[in-house]
C-alpha cells in the first residue's frame, strides 16, 4: 500500500481531528477514577467527541462495540468497556480512541493512573510516554521511518521493558489505519523515507515483563502473555519541512509537554 503524502488542505483538515482529540483525551482525563466503570468511560467518551463536533472513529469499526478501547492493568490495547469493570485504587488504564473529521482521521492513546498507583506502574507509565518523543525526535523529513522505531526501542530496552511486537502504530488519513506500518521494536532495514506531508500514528504499547501477548476469547482485547502491567502512549504526528508536530495534543498542550 502506498504511502499518502497530504495536501495543505488535508493537513488542516487532519490538525482539526487532531485537535478536537487532544481535547477529548484531557476531558477523559478528568473523569478517570476509583469506582466507575469502563462503560461509563467509552458513553463519556462518545458523548464528549460528538459534542467537539467529531464523529468517534472506533465505534464500529471491524466490528468494535464502543468509542475508546479501554484497556486495564494487563490489557495491552482493545478492551472492550464493560458495566461491571470497575476501577480501583491503584490500576492503569489505558484510553484509546480517535475522532472523524470532515473525512479525515486522528488517533492517540494516554495510560492513566487510578488514583494512587505504585512506583512501578508510574515508572512504567512514564517510561512509555517518554519513549514516544525519544521515536520523534528521529521523526524528520530526510530520516527514515525504522530510525523512528529504533530510537523508541533503544529508550525502552535500556529500562528492562518489554516491546510488543504483534502490534505496531500505523499511517492515517483518509483512513484510521494506512500505510507504512510503524514497529516499536528495533528493526536492521530503515525503510521508507519520510517526506513533509506524512502523517502517522506512532504508538508505543510497552509491558512491565515480557513483549509476549494473548489474545482474549472476546476477538478483540490483547494481554501481556505474563500479566505484568501494559502501558500506551500515542499521538498523530505530522513530518514537516523541520520539527515535527504533535497533532493530537489540546491546545496549549505542548507548552506542558517535556521532550
Amino acid at each position: 500500500m502506498k504511502v499518502t503524502i497530504k495536501s495543505a488542505e488535508e493537513i488542516e483538515l487532519m490538525r482539526e481531528a487532531g485537535r478536537r482529540l487532544g481535547c477529548v483525551h484531557e476531558e477523559l482525563a478528568k473523569i478517570i477514577r476509583p469506582g466507575i466503570s469502563t462503560l461509563d468511560i467509552a458513553k463519556a467518551c462518545e458523548e464528549i467527541i460528538r459534542s467537539y463536533g467529531g464523529t468517534p472513529n472506533f465505534l464500529h469499526y471491524q466490528g468494535f462495540p464502543a468509542a475508546v478501547c479501554v484497556s486495564v492493568n494487563d490489557a495491552v490495547v482493545h478492551g472492550i468497556p464493560r458495566k461491571d469493570q470497575i476501577l480501583k485504587e491503584g490500576d492503569i488504564v489505558s484510553l484509546d480512541t480517535g475522532v472523524a473529521y470532515q473525512g479525515y482521521h486522528s488517533d492517540a492513546a494516554r495510560t492513566h493512573a487510578v488514583g494512587q498507583v505504585s512506583a512501578e506502574a508510574q515508572k512504567l507509565m512514564d517510561v512509555t510516554r517518554q519513549s514516544f518523543f525519544e521515536g520523534i525526535k528521529k521523526a524528520k523529513a530526510g530520516g527514515h521511518l525504522h530510525d523512528i522505531s529504533n530510537a523508541i526501542a533503544s529508550y525502552v530496552t535500556s529500562h528492562g521493558y518489554g516491546i510488543v511486537r504483534d502490534l505496531v502504530g500505523h499511517g492515517i488519513g483518509k483512513n484510521l489505519h494506512e500505510a507504512p506500518y510503524i514497529p516499536n521494536y528495533a528493526v536492521r532495514k530503515r525503510g521508507i523515507r519520510l517526506r513533509p506531508g506524512m502523517t502517522l500514528a506512532i504508538e508505543p504499547m510497552i509491558n512491565m515483563g515480557t513483549g509476549d501477548v494473548n489474545w482474549s476469547d472476546d476477538g478483540w482485547t490483547v494481554y501481556s502473555a505474563d500479566h505484568s502491567l501494559s502501558a500506551h502512549y500515542e499521538n498523530t504526528v505530522l513530518i514537516t519541512e523541520g520539527e515535527p508536530e504533535i497533532l493530537t495534543l489540546a491546545p496549549g498542550a505542548a507548552a506542558r509537554i517535556s521532550q
